[in-house]
Formats: structure tokens, sequence, C-alpha cells
């Protein structure tokens, strides 16, 4: 009985071993495919958003504090006894604060000479600037300053632009990796896309730093003088200039009423047969 016990214990061992290794097995087999489900890298294009937001949040953690970003502008209006005059004092004010001609308009009405003036000033000298053209003027008919704060503009630009530039990197390395065709295309259109937009945001981010580091003045100058105007002082040249316009005036009247002449027509038919049969009445 003793045997018999003794021989099924040792055919019993090896089953129970080859169980246990069946087992372990089976563990390290499962273990060893989540490890390599893990290490798969996930879609070419969130696998670079995902490392763009996450070197975009670093470096914006980093920034310093950006100094605020005002854009200056300024409006003056005002009359001058000699236009000529007026404008050498600009012209010295202008090469004195390194300032800039954007655009010159000059001409005459019948009441007077002006010339209007778009000028670009560096920020640092707008006040500066401001004060030199003021001087000598005695009244403005206008004189504006405005100043807007595009800070929080130009930090959102900014922090799009590099996150941008990020993912366009990532891209780059992605596009260097990729082994198949479908892949390259598809990465090769979001690079598209990006490029699109960071040129967008780095032209307006060029815009506002030459807005902020460069100020616009307008200034309006004028005359009444005579003289300065073009208008002839004589009084004989003023009695030429009201006949003139008085033909003017009548020319104007007589094409006006050619343009209604089937109305006048229809009028005085009509006004001659009423009258016509008004007399008929009356006999």
């Amino acid at each position: 009985m003793r045997t018999l016990f003794l021989y099924l214990a040792l055919l019993l061992i090896p089953m129970a071993c080859k169980e246990a290794v069946s087992e372990d097995r089976i563990m390290s087999v499962s273990a060893t495919e989540e490890a390599v489900e893990a290490a798969l890298p996930p879609h070419p294009k969130e696998e670079a958003m995902m490392d763009a937001d996450r070197d975009a949040s670093e470096n914006a953690s980093s920034e310093e504090t950006t100094q605020p970003k005002i854009i200056k502008t300024g409006n003056l209006r005002f009359e001058t006894p000699n236009l000529d005059e007026s404008f050498v004092h600009v012209q010295k004010a202008i090469l004195k604060y390194k300032a800039t001609v954007q655009n010159d308009e000059s001409g005459k009405n019948y009441e007077s000479v002006y010339r209007n003036i778009a000028i670009r000033v560096p920020s640092v000298s707008f006040d500066a600037f401001i004060a030199e053209v003021s001087q000598g003027v005695k009244h403005f008919d206008r004189k504006e300053m405005s100043a807007q704060d595009v800070t929080e503009e130009y930090i959102d630009v900014e922090a799009r632009l590099n996150a941008k530039k990020v993912l366009e990197k990532r891209y780059f390395e992605l596009l260097g990796k990729a082994t198949k065709v479908s892949e390259m295309l598809e990465i090769e259109s979001s690079l598209s896309a990006v490029r699109e937009e960071i040129e967008a945001k780095e032209g307006r981010l060029r815009f506002l730093q030459s807005q902020v580091a460069m100020s616009t003045v307008h200034l309006e100058m004028y005359t009444t003088n005579p003289s300065e105007s073009g208008a002839t002082a004589s009084y004989f040249g003023k009695m030429g200039n009201a006949l003139k316009g008085g033909f003017n005036n009548i020319a104007t009247f007589f094409l006006g009423m050619l343009h209604v002449w089937p109305f006048i027509l229809i009028f005085v038919v009509g006004f001659f047969f009423l009258r016509r049969r008004f007399r008929r009445k009356t006999t």
C-alpha cells in the first residue's frame, strides 16, 4: 500500500511542475506584450501635438514678464501765417528726432493752402517731437493724442507663434522617422498648414512691433493768407472771379434743363390747352 502511494506521488510531482512552468510562461508573455504596446509610439500627429504643448508650456513658464506694448498716435491741425516757414520747422524736428515722412500731401482751395503730413516718430521721442512741432502755434483746431495698449495681443500672438514653431520642429522629426508613404504625406500636409499659420502670426507680430516702436503723427497745416493761397487780392480780380462763377452757374442751369425737357414740353402744352378751354367758357 505504501508503495502504491509513493508511486502516485512520483507521477503527480512532474505534472505540478509543468503547470507551474506554464503559468510562469504565460505571465512573462503577457508582461512582454504590455511592454511592447507601451513602447509603441502614438499617432504621429497626436504625438507631435502633445510634445508641442508640453514644450510650449515649459517655454511659457520660463518667459520673463513682457514690457507694456503701447501704440501712440497724434493728430494735429493748426493755422499758420506762413506755410513754408512752418514746414521748414517741421523738417528740422524730423531730422532732430530721426523721424521719417510716410506721406506728404499739399494743395489749395478757394480759401486756403494746406499741407498734410504723416510722420513716423520713434516712440521714445513721441512727446518731445509733439512739443517741438507745437512751438509757436497759438491755437490748435485739433490736437488729439491716443495710446492703445496691445500688450495682451502681443503676448498671445508670440505664445501661439512659439507653440507653432515647436510643433513644426516635431513634425520634421517625425518626418525623418516615418517609413510609410501615407504617414509622410499626412505629416507633410500638416507641416504646410503649420507653416502658413507661422507666417501669418510672424506678419502680425512684425506689424505690432513696428507700430509699437514707431508712433504715427498726422500733421495738418494751412494758411488763409491771400498771397499764400493763390487767391487774387485785387478788387477787379474778385469781380472777374464772380462773373466767371455766375456764367458757370447759368451754364449749369441750362444743362440741367436739357435733362428734363420732356416734362417742360408736357407742361407748356398742358398750359395752352387749359388756357384755350377757359377762354371758350368765358365767351
